[in-house]
């Protein structure tokens, strides 16, 4: 049995833009790059809990719309001088279709 569920097409992401995956353990954002790179981690800022997906993505990166903490998508980190993680997520993109694995 397989983890990976399909989130749809990476065209219904928006460039420098966000979808929401709801799931049992909380809300996931998945982010599309301006190169088209795909990325996921929990919506929920490591400073207060905002919602990056409402954020915006520069380069490879989101800022948490709340205090304007910027995020490494790939990695989840939060960039110094802030400190924290926001879980990620496996992705992948086959035949234009994006997928996630809810094992963090």
């Amino acid at each position: 049995m397989s983890d990976w569920i399909e989130v749809g097409s990476v065209e219904d992401i928006p460039k420098l833009g966000a979808r929401v995956v709801k799931t049992t353990e909380g809300d996931i954002g998945v982010f599309r790059t301006n190169d088209d790179e795909i990325f996921a981690l929990r919506d929920s800022c490591p400073h207060e809990g905002g919602p990056l997906s409402q954020g915006i993505v520069h380069d490879h990166k989101v800022t948490c719309p709340l205090h304007n903490w910027n995020i490494e998508l790939a990695t989840g980190e939060a960039v110094a001088p802030d400190e924290g993680c926001a879980a990620t997520y496996p992705v992948k993109v086959e035949n234009g279709m994006v997928f996630l694995s809810l094992s963090a």
